[in-house]
């Protein structure tokens, strides 16, 4: 891992983020999520609440048996609970037993929410804070101090709102980050009492915003510009109420904007964008700045015109800075860079202008138009390339298959079946089995018959499923995606399959999901 520079990201999808309406993530979602923001560059990732519920405990579980290449997988918890002891407090041993390198800890700053909601004295919560501190880091973690109402506080107690982030600092923090958890103060004052607050420690202080008042960002972009070393965010500004400061905005306006060099490559913004999304569940924001599909499309008239002569006449920046493409309605332009782009990250050989990457682009744009998503489901997008390439040969045929489910509300009993017949090197094959539902049973009918031809997708497993209706106007004749996600233990991949009908769809996802790992070591 490399040293912890200067100005750092901290990324608090995976638990603020899923505070947020509608956003969940399970366990293999929430690795999946903080391996895409490791190889981006992230520097830490705070992965939950250990002591909250038991998938973030076993989020930590998992990560500790992981190599991270640039980020601190991090722990969150709060001070030690008032009149309590710090070594007695479950909740921070907790912390410890995350076995994170990082750890960061939340206390309170607003004298209000002290005495009305904690129900102890100033000076305990002053105690509560620099005794938690000082025990963690007695164990040998860094500690990052969440100064939950900072801004809030300081409106009515600047005095002790000081006071509570020097108690932080004098017992050891490595980071004091000023929160405006209501969302509710403007850049000017966040710019303001951040200053204050550097003054008053003597050393820079990091960020954390939220985004009631809209200006989640551009309230961390104010403190950065007073002196702030970090900024705390949510990919796509998931969070609590409407959202977190919005990292997928912040990095490149820190970078491209105000010249930081964060060492990000950008062009993956849009990837990381729509593969969060996806794995979340939720439909892309298309007005995002930078990654939405309509933050670089222009539509007829003056700025057509202009656009084709002179592109930042109606662009901010150039839109394969981060990863995304300049659309025109009357037609689409380029959209070579980002297939050539994942192809050379595959390892696949691809050149600019050649009938390859044409057909490629044409086939993603008319996948694209009726369903498909590939951001989450890079198996699918890799074997469609090496079908292109010619390097992408049937495994087997199919022949039929057939599902079938039984309920009997009498006896309370129900079946399900599924029956596949496939030719697999020239011989014929007919499989039946059950499962769970549909999908499970299709799943066991396909594996029991390509096991004698392909043992090594006995280490293959289905590891997630979703499903989202994409033309909800269609009511039941809606077109249906399925992302399946496989893994064999070590690595994961998604891939998606897109019909009118959810078995169809299912069948498609399912089918790339294993011929992907056969396709790649026997290649």
């Amino acid at each position: 891992m490399n040293p912890t520079p200067a100005f750092t990201l901290y990324d608090t999808t995976l638990r603020d983020g899923t505070q947020g309406t509608g956003i969940s993530f399970s366990i293999l979602d929430k690795i999946r999520v903080a391996e895409k923001l490791d190889s981006f560059g992230v520097h830490y990732i705070e992965g939950g609440w250990p002591g909250s519920n038991p998938k973030d405990a076993a989020f930590f579980t998992e990560a500790a048996q992981r190599t991270w290449k640039n980020a601190k997988i991090t722990a969150f918890g709060m001070t030690r609970r008032g009149k309590m002891k710090v070594e007695e407090d479950p909740q921070v041993q907790m912390l410890l037993d995350a076995n994170t390198p990082t750890v960061t800890i939340v206390g309170k700053t607003w004298p209000l929410h002290v005495i009305e909601v904690f129900q102890v004295t100033l000076e305990e919560n002053l105690a509560m804070i620099s005794d938690t501190v000082a025990h963690l880091k007695a164990k040998g973690r860094e500690v990052l101090y969440d100064a939950e109402h900072f801004f809030d506080s300081y409106r009515e107690d600047p005095a002790y709102s000081l006071a509570t982030i020097r108690a932080a600092q004098d017992a050891g923090a490595d980071l004091i980050v000023l929160c405006d958890t209501n969302g509710g103060s403007l850049p000017e004052f966040i710019a303001e009492v951040t200053r204050v607050a550097i003054d008053t420690l003597g050393r820079p202080v990091g960020i954390h915003t939220h985004n009631d008042s809209g200006l989640g960002v551009a309230n961390a972009l104010a403190a950065v510009r007073a002196g702030a070393s970090q900024v705390q965010g949510t990919i796509n500004g998931y969070g609590e109420r409407v959202g977190n400061c919005d990292l997928v905005t912040v990095m490149p306006n820190l970078q491209l904007k105000m010249g930081m060099d964060l060492g990000l490559d950008l062009t993956r913004l849009r990837e990381l964008s729509g593969f969060v999304d996806e794995l979340a569940n939720v439909p892309h924001n298309i007005r995002a700045p930078y990654v939405g599909q309509a933050a670089f499309t222009h539509k007829g008239g003056l700025h057509v015109h202009a656009v084709q002569k002179l592109a930042r006449t109606y662009e901010h920046v150039d839109p394969s800075l981060v990863g995304n493409e300049r659309v025109i309605s009357i037609s689409d332009m380029s959209g070579q860079s980002n297939v050539l782009a994942r192809a050379e990250a595959l390892g696949l050989g691809l050149q600019k202008g050649t009938p390859q990457v044409q057909l490629i682009l044409a086939e993603v744009k008319r996948l694209e138009s009726i369903g498909y998503e590939f951001e989450a489901a890079e198996a699918s997008f890799e074997l469609l390339v090496r079908q292109f390439l010619g390097k992408r040969q049937p495994f087997f045929s199919l022949q039929e298959y057939h599902c079938s489910y039984l309920r009997n509300h009498i006896r309370d009993w129900n079946k399900c079946e599924a029956t596949v017949r496939i030719e697999v090197q020239g011989t014929s094959e007919y499989m039946v089995a059950e499962g769970d539902g549909p999908v499970n049973a299709l799943d066991a009918a396909l594996r029991k018959a390509l096991r004698p031809f392909y043992p090594e997708l006995d280490g293959i497993q289905l590891a997630d499923y979703k499903v989202r209706i994409i033309n909800g106007q269609e009511g039941t004749a809606a077109r249906t995606r399925v992302l399946v996600t496989s893994t064999d233990g070590h690595a994961t991949w998604g891939t998606v399959g897109v019909s009118d009908n959810i078995i169809e769809a299912s069948w498609l996802a399912l089918v790339e999901g294993l011929e992907y790992p056969i396709s790649r070591s026997r290649n």
